[in-house]
C-alpha cells in the first residue's frame, strides 16, 4: 500500500556550497538555525491535524545541525503531527558533518534510512567539485550507520569535470562492495546559478550516457532494481517517500524552498532564507508560487511522474489514454515508450531521452490529442 501523505522538511545549511549545486542551500548562515527551527514549527502549525506517513529531512545538509538542534527538529515534528505514523523516515547527510553521536540520535529518533552524499570516492574529484569530505570519511560514517542498523542510500554523480568512464566504473564498484541498500545516480547538469556555470563548465552528454549505461549493467548484475530513472534499490528498499512523488501523491513541504502538493494545488516556498523566516514570523504562509492543476494539466503531470518509475510505468487506461492518445502513439513510434497490459513504460532509449518523452505532456499539447474516448487502445 502506498503512503497517503508525505512530509518533507528542508534544512538549508551547508558548510560550503558545492560547485554544481542550485538548491536552496546557504553557507555561513548556521547562526540563524535556532530562529529557522522556530519558523519551521510555526509553518508546520498551518498543517496541524494532518497525519503524514513518510518523513524526509533534506537540504542543504541536515547533518550540519548540532546534535541538540537535530533533536529539536524531530521534537517539533512530533509535537505538531502527533498522529503521524511514519512508515519511513529518511535523513540526508554529508560524511564530514556526521559522527557516531549523531547517528545514535538519528536511530533513537526513528530514522531508518540515511541518504549519504558521497558523489564520488575519488578524493581529487571531491576537492575539484567543492566537497569537504574524503572517501575515508565516507567509509567511516557508512560503517557506523550500518552498525546502528540504519539502511544507507548512497548518492553518486557521473559526468564530472575530469572524470573518466573507467574512473567512474571503478568508483561504483568500490561502493557496490559495501552493498548499500539503495543508490541514486545523477548526471552532471550545469545550472545557471552555480559556480560551474560561471566557470563555463559544460556537460558531456555522450560521456554521461556511456557512464550511465555501464552503471545500469553493473547494478543490475549486483541485484539492484532500476525502479526510477536515477534510483536503484535492493528488494524491499525503494524510497517510499520519493515513490509518493512519482505516484502523484500528496505531500507537505516545510522550510525554505520546499514544495507542497495538496488537494490539487502545487506551491513552493520562498527560496531565500531570511524572506522565508520573516514571512513565517509575520504569521503568513511563506509561499512564493502557487497554482492549481486540473484537467489535462494534472493528467500530464501524472504521466511525467509515472513514467519516471521505469519498472512500473503509468496506466494509460481511461482519461490518461484519451487525453494523450496521439502522444502515446508518437512515443511508441519513436521507440521511447513501450505500452503493454494497459501501462506505458520508458524503453531503454527512453530512459536516456526522458526529457524528450516528457515534453509530450506539457503545453502546448500535440494538436488533436484529447479526442473522444476509444481512439487510443492500450495493448
Amino acid at each position: 500500500m502506498e503512503p497517503a501523505l508525505g512530509l518533507y522538511v528542508h534544512v538549508p545549511y551547508c558548510r560550503v556550497k558545492c560547485h554544481y549545486c542550485d538548491f536552496a542551500a546557504f553557507s555561513g548562515q548556521k547562526r540563524t538555525a535556532g530562529r529557522y527551527l522556530r519558523a519551521l514549527e510555526r509553518e508546520a502549525g498551518f498543517w496541524e491535524g494532518c497525519a503524514p506517513e513518510t518523513l524526509y529531512v533534506g537540504g542543504g545538509t541536515p547533518s550540519e545541525l548540532e546534535r541538540g538542534q537535530i533533536a529539536d527538529l524531530f521534537g517539533l515534528i512530533r509535537r505538531v503531527f502527533p498522529a503521524a505514523g511514519f512508515r519511513e523516515i529518511s535523513f540526508e547527510a554529508n560524511p564530514e558533518s556526521l559522527d557516531g553521536d549523531k547517528i545514535a540520535l538519528l536511530k533513537e529518533m526513528g530514522v531508518g534510512r540515511l541518504s549519504l552524499g558521497l558523489q564520488t570516492p575519488d578524493d581529487a574529484l571531491l576537492k575539484s567539485i567543492g566537497r569537504l569530505h574524503t572517501a575515508s570519511d565516507f567509509h567511516g560514517v557508512f560503517g557506523e550507520a550500518r552498525a546502528a542498523g540504519i539502511a544507507v542510500s548512497v548518492d553518486l554523480m557521473y559526468g564530472l569535470p575530469g572524470q573518466t568512464a573507467a574512473g567512474f566504473g571503478a568508483g561504483l564498484r568500490e561502493v557496490l562492495d559495501l552493498e548499500p541498500e539503495h543508490l541514486s545516480l545523477y548526471g552532471l547538469q550545469v545550472e545557471d546559478r552555480t559556480l560551474f556555470a560561471r566557470r563555463g563548465v559544460e556537460s558531456d552528454e555522450e560521456l554521461c550516457r556511456r557512464m550511465f549505461e555501464g552503471a545500469i549493467e553493473a547494478l543490475t548484475l549486483a541485484g539492484y532494481e532500476h525502479y526510477e530513472i536515477s534510483n536503484f534499490a535492493k528488494p524491499g528498499h525503494q524510497s517510499k517517500h520519493n515513490r509518493l512523488y512519482w505516484k502523484n501523491g500528496e505531500y507537505i513541504g516545510l522550510g525554505c524552498g520546499a514544495a507542497s502538493f495538496w488537494k490539487g494545488r502545487r506551491s513552493t516556498n520562498h527560496d531565500r532564507l531570511i524572506p522565508y523566516i520573516e514571512a513565517v514570523e509575520a504569521g503568513a504562509r511563506p509561499v512564493s508560487f502557487s497554482e492549481e492543476l486540473s484537467g489535462k494539466d494534472r493528467l500530464g503531470e501524472a504521466a511525467m511522474l509515472g513514467l519516471r518509475l521505469v519498472s512500473e510505468g503509468v496506466s494509460v487506461a481511461g482519461e490518461m489514454g484519451e487525453a494523450f492518445h496521439l502522444s502515446w502513439r508518437h512515443l511508441e513510434e519513436q521507440g521511447l515508450v513501450r505500452i503493454a497490459a494497459g501501462r506505458a513504460r520508458l524503453t531503454g532509449e527512453g530512459v536516456f531521452l526522458a526529457n524528450r518523452a516528457f515534453s509530450e505532456f506539457v503545453p502546448p499539447y500535440r494538436e488533436g490529442d484529447g479526442a473522444p474516448h476509444g481512439t487510443f487502445h492500450a495493448a
